[in-house]
């Protein structure tokens, strides 16, 4: 399991969720993959952070699946816009911190395993109440 972490990244955490939820439980590879046609400019930033979680663990982006992709609310930056009549009006620039853990993803020789065992099993109780 590897991890990372891309901390005030200027992108709103509401539209970078959108994105994370697509790619959790994804394979590294295909999430990359997926994250390359994307138009939003979170799925870029989100992509370069699943690059960096998959090389911290020495990984290979086919070898492992995305456990976890987390957004999190960071501070907000506050500018000012001038207004009619002397007045103010807030502007909101929000940023985010964007957390990705990558583990390894169970070997498919170990699916096929438990899968030609489940069948072996249910085959021996059908066998039993025949009988």
């Amino acid at each position: 399991m590897s991890k990372a972490l891309l901390r005030y990244v200027r992108v709103s955490p509401t539209k970078a969720r959108l994105v994370a939820r697509e790619v959790q439980g994804m394979n590294a590879e295909e999430a990359i993959a997926a994250l390359e046609f994307m138009p939003n400019k979170a799925a870029g930033i989100i992509s370069k952070v699943i690059a960096s979680a998959v090389a911290n663990g020495d990984y290979e982006p086919e070898e492992v699946v995305i456990t976890s992709c987390r957004v999190d609310k960071a501070a907000v930056m506050k500018r000012w816009r001038p207004r009619a009549r002397g007045t103010a009006t807030r502007i909101l620039k929000p940023t985010s911190h964007i957390y990705v853990e990558v583990a390894e993803a169970p070997a498919k020789a170990e699916k096929s395993a438990k899968a030609a065992a489940k069948a072996a099993a249910e085959a021996n109780t059908e066998n039993g109440k025949e009988a």
